[in-house]
């Protein structure tokens, strides 16, 4: 069934043409991808399907029996509330229920006035009611829903009672997606949802969406993110869209068949119309009238011939070349017992590590677990509390900040770049901004009014005109595009010096990077491979680790380590039954809590009030022990 159609949907800005003849059709239980470049238009698309735009012309149509939840990249949240108190304003329905249900139990357990049956029948008749609605609707469950997706998204239950006028704008954000996801709508929109999300909450979401049974359309430049979740692909470019059957990995294979094929046909037309080009103005050259009609003829059919357009190709940043002034010492940089704290609390301590020249390395880790204070450290820029942090000879340090905080706001493209490497002449500093994209007068904009993906792109060329040779990027892929990312993904492969870098770009981390740090409080671990292999090693720490130790091993020691390996296992089994009999015991109880409501029905039952006093007693016994049990199953999960 489809739930959302545009036909030949189009939208201009003045003579600037943002969408033209948008059209396609989402089915219900769609996951789409809808991707390309920034500026595109994807958010304009996102808006006026929200109906927060008007659109200049063509057809939109939403079935009018679904819901819609759209999260934006730009957010408002009631700034008054708690965490908590955002979150049970989507159950607001369900706490008026739970007031009228406790009011009436209540009523019922007063003493029963023989007097009165037709009050007494009526109020164990709205109380039945009431108690289907709000077990229908989710009434014993939205609790564990709410702690559920909070904890999903990143948040400790310490943080549940934090004002949200506190909150960093990403918590701010993580927020409203949590909101957003609770509402369950039947068609969701999300915009950038894993920008400020952690690894373990990227992961939490892809498993919550790719179970999600209504339909999402989301705009991502996160490609393992779309590989996970996706099964079409939208693609926005200059003003038109493709649509491509399968995720971000298989429109790449038919994206670029289609671009061969549509290259081919363009280049035979081109050079079957500069062949007939060529004959006519042969034929106008002998400057006869037989031959001058024969011009004529044919550039009638020249004329006629519809004409294949070149296929779109994105506008990609060129001549990204990461490369050293001069080499550091082989020993680049020595970390020993570091620690460090903010007010009273830890970040991390007794962290070591070192880096040799041409390792290319990870920090990743929790928001908030220290990463961008142990960058600041490693500057220069903020003081350890214990430990040493020391420099190998002749390194130079690149940051790329995430914040872009290095930037003035008042300067223009042209001059931030230019003050900061004053002896390039202005041709090399135009040449090199024009390879980031910025040609013409683009150049004299001011920084202040430059997207994220452009300011992001400025940094990154000044860090190719610094010439580092030890480069710390925080965030490097966050604002930009698909095909900037690939681009630096590209440079950093053939990169001579050192990098160190904090993502939460899979692929990024897949392509760039050969070792993986994961930092916590008590210090870090070492992966020594790609993302892929991180993740593969936490899997199965046991298949690696029998693989590395059993190296030089006695059959007695492989035997007490299969052993032990063994127990875990038996653990994680026994575990998991507890998990499954606790959801038994649950829907079990839930059950004979409708048969308790539906006893409160029987004449001999409401008729008598000490055996409806026991029964209502039953009622909340039962509701307790579920709520008991719901709290068992979230610590276990």
């Amino acid at each position: 069934m489809i739930v959302l159609s545009c036909k030949n949907i189009h939208k201009s800005y003045g003579i600037k043409v943002i969408l033209e003849n948008i059209t396609f059709n989402i089915n219900e239980g769609d996951k789409v991808g809808l991707i390309g470049p920034n500026g595109a238009g994807k958010s304009t698309l996102f808006n006026i399907l929200t109906n927060k735009l008007n659109y200049d012309s063509g057809d939109l149509y939403i079935n009018k029996s679904k819901t819609m939840g759209y999260l934006t990249q730009h957010l408002s949240l009631d700034s008054s509330n708690t965490i908590s108190d955002e979150m049970y304003t989507v159950f607001g329905e369900l706490m008026n229920l739970e007031k009228r249900l406790n009011k009436l139990e209540i009523l019922m357990n007063e003493p029963y006035d023989s007097h009165n049956e037709d009050y007494h029948n009526k109020l164990i008749d709205d109380y039945t009611t009431l108690s289907e609605i709000y077990s229908n609707k989710g009434g014993y469950t939205y609790k564990a829903e709410i702690n559920k997706t909070l904890k999903g998204l990143g948040f400790s239950e310490d943080e549940y009672a934090k004002p949200i006028n506190v909150l960093s704008g990403g918590k701010k954000t993580r927020v409203a997606l949590c909101k957003l996801l609770l509402t369950n709508p039947d068609i969701l929109l999300l915009d950038e949802p894993t920008n400020h999300l952690d690894l373990n909450a990227i992961e939490w979401l892809e498993d919550y969406l790719k179970s999600y049974k209504g339909t999402v359309i989301l705009i991502s430049h996160d490609r393992y993110f779309l590989d996970a979740v996706t099964a079409s692909t939208i693609e926005l470019i200059n003003g038109h869209i493709n649509y491509y059957n399968g995720n971000y990995t298989k429109y790449l294979e038919l994206k670029k068949k289609n671009y061969e094929i549509q290259l081919k046909a363009y280049n035979i037309q081109q050079t079957e119309i500069k062949r007939q080009e060529q004959i006519i103005e042969k034929y106008r050259s002998f400057n006869r009238e037989k031959s001058i009609k024969a011009a004529e003829s044919r550039e009638k059919r020249l004329n006629k011939i519809e004409r294949i357009a070149p296929p779109d190709k994105n506008k990609e940043i060129k001549n990204v070349i990461f490369k050293s002034q001069i080499n550091s010492g082989n020993d680049v940089l020595q970390v020993k017992k570091l620690c460090k704290s903010f007010n009273n609390n830890l970040l991390f301590q007794n962290l070591s590590f070192e880096m040799k020249r041409g390792e290319k390395t990870a920090i990743i880790g929790e928001n908030g677990c220290g990463k961008t204070t142990l960058f600041k450290i490693i500057m220069g820029k903020l003081k350890e509390d214990d430990g040493i942090c020391i420099l190998g000879k002749n390194v130079q340090i690149g940051y790329y900040d995430q914040e872009q905080s290095d930037l003035n706001s008042e300067k223009t493209v042209l001059d931030e770049v230019w003050d900061d490497f004053p002896r390039l002449t202005a041709t090399e500093i135009r040449n090199a901004l024009a390879s980031f994209l910025f040609t013409g007068d683009e150049v004299f904009k001011k920084i202040a009014s430059l997207s994220g993906g452009e300011k992001c792109r400025i940094n990154l060329l000044k860090l190719i005109l610094s010439k580092s040779n030890f480069l710390l990027l925080d965030e490097p892929t966050n604002h930009l595009d698909i095909t900037s990312r690939e681009a630096l993904e590209e440079s950093l492969l053939n990169y001579d010096g050192t990098l160190l870098v904090i993502s939460h770009d899979r692929y990024f981390l897949n392509k760039s990077i050969n070792k993986i740090y994961e930092l916590n409080r008590t210090g870090m671990k070492e992966y020594l491979g790609n993302y892929s292999y991180y993740v593969e090693k936490k899997n199965n720490p046991l298949r690696f680790e029998t693989q590395e130790k059993d190296k030089g091993k006695t059959k007695t020691q492989i035997q007490h380590e299969k052993r032990k390996k063994k127990n875990i296992k038996k653990v994680q089994q026994e575990k998991k039954a507890r998990i499954d009999h606790i959801e038994e015991e649950i829907s079990d109880l839930e059950n004979s809590l409708l048969k308790l409501q539906k006893k409160l029905c029987l004449e001999e039952i409401y008729s008598d009030p000490k055996k409806s006093s026991e029964i209502n007693k039953e009622v909340l016994a039962t509701q307790n022990k579920i709520d008991a049990l719901y709290d068992m199953w979230e610590k276990m999960m």
